[in-house]
């Protein structure tokens, strides 16, 4: 027809009209129902010439002009739900199904009904036809059967039309179209069938023998055997009688076995009915039919093709440990998924969802970092900035299939963990990339040195040196060779009194969000390989600054002057990352390897020309614009090479990159040709802007540096991710027995910690506050948890759970978790004098964030006291 334009409706009682040239949305027609509003829902449309039908559960066939939106006429005869619609070529014709089992053609013109059709003994949910007029259709209905129909002729002779059922699907038929001469239909099930169709042409002498058949039978006043031949005799294909459909309650009955009553059997034996007026009008049955026989045979008992699908999967629950997931597929069968790995587990068949969720959930409490996707029938696991680094796990309960050697208590995040596995050909190539380009900076640098090295002095007079500096105890940087200064931390208390309490001062905000200790950091450089290829470097990257030592509360911080506050500022706003919040990122894996699809092709974002201040002599090392998005990350490593180049002609430029290390995210071996997405956020809705597989994300580098957000990049290429304050739970500690309190001097014993803090941890907080020190070590001294025990509402804890799943599973309140300790009597226990004074303030704790983040951002409620 030519038209510019598409229409679209909805459960929101809503048709939009939609420009194809890109001008959007051009019409919006409003369908409430009369009577009843929900009743307007669109479950059935089709335009033609000016002319928009909607079919609702309002029973109704309502017509619009698809000019103004206004509604023209109302057609009214169906008594259920209206499942499809056709429109003719010319517009005079309108074909309409329904969920009341019939089919009816409507004249537009008229507004009335013309024929209805009621060859279907179930609803019908699917109208095709490629007859300009509409004379020619095909039906399918919920039982599966797909018929063909042909009324091709004058409007009174319809009654002689023909309607065959071509196939019988297994299963409801949901849509199905016709082209070259196939059927194709879908049904509940993820395959799609294609059925050899047939032309009612080779049929035609049906329609006559049909026609001659009901002349003779009104003229004897009864029915009489059916001869179903050709006209002139020539050869046709033959058709099954149980294959033609009764057309209408007014059509003649074709002759099958089902619709055979006794009198008229006793007819097609050759008897006569004792009255013309009992003699039936249902049909009469053909010699050599059998009763048993089905009423409707189809032509064809076998599609020609199957295009085999998998089964969808409908409900999924999530596992206490957020790394589990259990699916249940449209043949009912339970699989459990690790998200992790992106593997199936194990396979339940057919139970019930929440039974195995009883038999394989653990009592665990982690926060949430993804969420689970079924729309596709696929497992899609989906990742946004703004949770997705929530969750973290600790590293002693993997199970991996390489070895690792972690520090005590070590957590892993989640997901860096699983981003940093599904992008390492990304990874990999980038720093190739990165390699290559610095090589060719280095290439000026080492010629100026080798001439520089030339024309050196034979021997150069050294001053003399004060070694006295490297004894001073305010020394409390650790000389690096990348020119980076760590500061020094003072151990502190690992878990908090829940009280305010100063805040760390000087350290720097671009830090990496996971923090480290000295000697973490240390080991981290050291114990990493060596070679012309090692792409393992340093956390924290030697563009950022030297963090500051944070005061204590002994050492009150420095004052800094308003100079060095607009300088800091300015510097904080330049490295600050800013992040594509729109964008998402999505992998999915389902029971089929799925091949890797072509990419997208880049479209290159113009680059932001360089600003010059104009009033800053130093304008030639201004921080230049970069884009926002995952180039930008290697764009801002690029202008520290360039400015680097500029203050430090002779120095050799060094790697910005620092990707994470194994002991931080483990070596995974995921599936190569599992799919990766990344989707942006548009009004309402998202948008794939790119799609890969784990194998092909190194190749579209370029596709990805543009496509991929900001805070992707920096995750990957610099492993720095958003810091988000820790959420901490408060406790309270009791004594069992003859043991001390815990409480300080003035009474407070109401403490907090980070949720991920374990149960041994708080115990070795109570010994260190109520054992008294051995005045000499003791040989193989045991563990703290070894000796004492904590119990929370008369349990027993173990030592490796954590609070969070201490308040979820044994506590279940949101009140302070109360904890008694007691002794085992394993260790004779020398208790320490009780304070005599308040506890100095606690300072930043030396385990990484494990146990030392218990400081309130904020005054919590008065503190209780020990009771």
């Amino acid at each position: 027809m030519g038209l510019n334009w598409v229409a679209s409706g909805g459960l929101d009682r809503k048709v939009c009209l939609w420009d194809l040239n890109g001008g959007g949305k051009t019409l919006e027609i409003d369908t409430q129902g009369e009577d009843k509003p929900e009743k307007g829902s669109v479950y059935a449309l089709s335009a033609g010439r000016n002319i928009i039908a909607v079919g609702s559960p309002e029973k109704t066939v309502r017509l619009y002009d698809s000019r103004s939106g206004t509604r023209f006429s109302k057609m009214v005869g169906h008594t259920d739900n209206i499942r499809s619609i056709l429109i003719g070529d010319s517009g005079e014709l309108i074909l309409s199904a329904s969920a009341d089992k019939t089919i009816k053609m409507w004249s537009t013109r008229a507004g009335r009904c013309l024929y209805t059709f009621t060859m279907h003994d179930a609803p019908v949910w699917a109208l095709r036809s490629d007859h300009p007029e509409l004379r020619v259709f095909h039906s399918a209905d919920r039982d599966g059967l797909i018929a063909k129909t042909d009324v091709r002729g004058k409007l009174e002779d319809m009654d002689n039309g023909l309607s065959l059922a071509v196939a019988q699907e297994h299963n409801k038929v949901w849509g199905m179209t016709v082209a070259d001469g196939h059927i194709w239909t879908a049904t509940m099930q993820s395959s799609i069938n294609r059925w050899a169709d047939i032309d009612m042409d080779d049929y035609s002498y049906l329609r006559e023998s049909m026609k001659r058949h009901r002349g003779a039978s009104v003229a004897s006043r009864g029915p009489r055997p059916m001869s179903i031949s050709a006209v002139d005799g020539s050869e046709q294909k033959k058709v099954s009688p149980q294959s033609i459909l009764q057309l209408s309650n007014t059509a003649p009955v074709p002759f099958r076995p089902a619709s055979v009553s006794a009198p008229a059997a006793a007819v097609a034996k050759g008897g006569a009915t004792e009255s013309p007026a009992a003699a039936p009008t249902t049909g009469t049955q053909l010699p050599g039919l059998s009763l048993d026989e089905p009423s409707v045979k189809p032509i064809h008992q076998n599609p020609t093709e199957t295009i085999e699908g998998q089964f969808g999967l409908l409900k999924h629950q999530l596992l206490n440990d957020r790394r589990r997931v259990l699916t249940v597929d449209t043949a009912g069968e339970v699989v459990m998924w690790d998200l992790i790995q992106c593997r199936q587990m194990e396979s339940f068949g057919k139970m019930h969802l929440d039974e195995v969720a009883e038999m394989r959930n653990t009592p665990e409490a982690v926060a949430p970092w993804c969420h689970i996707d079924l729309a596709s029938g696929n497992l899609t696991v989906v990742l946004e900035q703004y949770n997705c680094f929530d969750a973290e796990v600790y590293a002693d309960q993997l199970k991996l299939e390489e070895a690792v050697e972690f520090r005590e208590d070590q957590r892993i995040s989640l997901g860096r963990w699983i981003l940093r596995s599904l992008f390492a050909n990304l990874i990999d190539e980038e720093l190739k990339r990165d390699e290559v380009y610095r090589a060719a900076l280095n290439e000026g640098v080492e010629k100026r040195q080798v001439a520089s090295r030339a024309n050196a002095p034979t021997s150069i007079p050294l001053p003399p040196q004060n070694m006295a500096g490297w004894e001073t105890p305010d020394q409390t940087t650790t000389p690096r060779a990348n020119g980076l200064h760590m500061p020094t931390t003072t151990p502190g208390l690992a878990i908090n009194q829940a009280t305010p309490g100063p805040g760390l001062t000087g350290v720097s905000e671009n830090a990496v969000a996971t923090p480290l200790s000295p000697l973490e950091k240390r080991q981290s450089h050291t114990s990493r390989p060596s070679g012309d290829h090692d792409y393992f470097t340093s956390t924290i990257g030697p563009a950022d600054t030297a963090a500051k030592a944070p005061a204590t509360p002994s050492t009150p911080a420095a004052e800094t002057t308003d100079a060095d506050k607009t300088k800091d500022k300015a510097q904080d706003t330049a490295k600050s990352p800013t992040s594509a919040f729109g964008k998402k990122f999505r992998m999915s894996f389902g029971t089929k390897k799925i091949g890797r699809s072509a990419s997208q092709t880049a479209t290159e974002k113009p680059v932001i020309p360089e600003e010059k201040a104009e009033e800053s002599e130093a304008s030639s090392t201004h921080e230049k614009e970069v884009e926002d998005n995952f180039l930008g990350v290697i764009q801002k490593m690029r202008n520290d090479y360039d400015r680097q180049l500029i203050e430090q002609p002779d120095q050799l430029v060094e790697t910005r990159m620092s990707p994470s290390l194994p002991n931080e995210t483990p070596v995974l071996k995921l599936p190569p040709n599992t799919k990766i997405f990344i989707q942006e956020e548009t009004s309402g809705s998202v948008a794939n802007v790119y799609e890969g597989t784990i194998a092909g994300v190194g190749a579209d580098a370029d596709v990805i540096e543009h496509k991929a957000p900001m805070w992707l990049g920096h995750v990957l290429l610099q492993n720095q991710i958003t810091s988000k304050e820790p959420v901490k739970i408060s406790f309270v500690l009791h004594p069992l027995g003859d043991l001390p309190p815990v409480a300080s001097a003035d009474g407070n014993n109401r403490l907090n910690a980070n949720r991920m803090l374990r149960v041994k941890k708080i115990i070795g907080y109570v010994v260190e506050r109520i054992e008294q020190p051995a005045e000499e070590p003791e040989e193989n001294p045991l563990k703290p948890e070894e000796y004492m025990e904590l119990y929370c509402n008369g349990q027993l804890l173990d030592p490796l759970m954590s609070l969070a799943t201490l308040r979820t599973h044994v506590w279940k309140s949101g009140n302070d978790i109360v904890l008694q300790y007691k002794a085992n009597g394993r260790k004779e226990m020398r208790f320490a004098p009780p304070p005599e004074e308040p506890a100095p303030e606690p300072e930043a704790g030396q385990d990484g964030g494990i146990i030392g983040e218990a400081q309130p951002t904020a005054p919590p409620a008065a503190p209780a006291q020990a009771t």
